[in-house]
């Protein structure tokens, strides 16, 4: 039995060896997004902050695990870890500022919606833009690897997935969010709404595309409802439209659209009543 997985334990080995990790870096990081909305909103605390000296505190020790976890990827920025972590953690008043006016827009926009503590502890949408918003700032600094941690942990929690490089406005609304995908190049402006299983993608998916705007850009105060699909980097929905549910858009649309699918709907009636019907199921 010991030599039946020799060689397969030399190649594990191997793998090691080329690819070493010093700590559980998607473990340790899911643990870190906890840890970073447990600071800015105090609906997820696990713990009380009586003065401003227990907030900083809390917040090198923030930094210090961070700086940990850059390490412990060993992909060249050890030089940089420093500077990453000094200028994630400066954009923390401006991730705050930007996550509340996103609340107050769920708030605003959905007459479901109590209280703006209900939007941050309850909807989903919510904690995808949260974490889309640290991961994006991860993203601008060149991080590899964590910013996707951050939202696939999103993805896996949600159902929704946003690439941590796509450029969001504020005031983003998700409405119940379930299957929304934003590829890496998207463009969102300001005070958009969308709805649940909308997608932003592209064209195509040829590698040789990797550096090239894949994704459509969403002007200010769009809604896009469910189900619709937009497609193509030069595919720009103009600001103040409105894109109905199971459309399907690879071409820009001008600015004050109302973009739908028109559906005919037919009733059963005693002409037809005794016809057969063949659902195939």
């Amino acid at each position: 039995m010991t030599n039946e997985y020799k060689s397969f334990a030399m190649e594990l080995l191997q793998r090691r060896r080329e690819h070493p990790t010093k700590l559980p870096v998607k473990s340790i990081t899911h643990t870190f997004i906890k840890d970073l909305l447990q600071l800015l909103f105090p609906h997820y605390n696990e713990q009380q902050y009586f003065n401003e000296d227990e907030i900083i505190s809390k917040i090198n020790l923030l930094k210090r695990n961070f700086k940990l976890i850059l390490l412990s990827l060993n992909n060249g920025i050890e030089n940089h870890i420093e500077f990453i972590s000094d200028n994630f953690f400066k954009q923390f008043p401006q991730i705050h500022d930007m996550l509340w006016k996103d609340a107050q827009a769920i708030y605003h926009g959905d007459p479901a919606s109590k209280s703006i503590d209900e939007v941050i502890l309850a909807y989903p949408g919510f904690l995808a833009i949260a974490i889309y918003r640290l991961a994006h700032e991860l993203h601008k600094l060149h991080v590899q690897i964590i910013p996707r941690i951050f939202t696939e942990y999103a993805h896996q929690i949600t159902g929704i997935d946003i690439h941590p490089g796509a450029l969001i406005g504020a005031s983003f609304f998700i409405d119940h969010g379930t299957g929304i995908v934003i590829g890496e190049t998207s463009v969102i402006g300001d005070n958009v709404k969308i709805y649940q299983g909308v997608t932003l993608g592209a064209l195509s998916v040829d590698k040789s595309l990797a550096n090239i705007k894949r994704h459509p850009t969403i002007e200010n105060n769009v809604i896009i409802y469910s189900n619709a699909v937009i497609l193509g980097g030069e595919t720009v929905i103009g600001e103040n439209s409105i894109i109905g549910g199971n459309t399907w858009i690879t071409k820009s649309i001008p600015p004050d659209s109302i973009v739908f699918n028109k559906n005919e709907i037919v009733l059963k009636n005693e002409k037809t009543k005794n016809e057969f019907y063949d659902f195939v199921i």
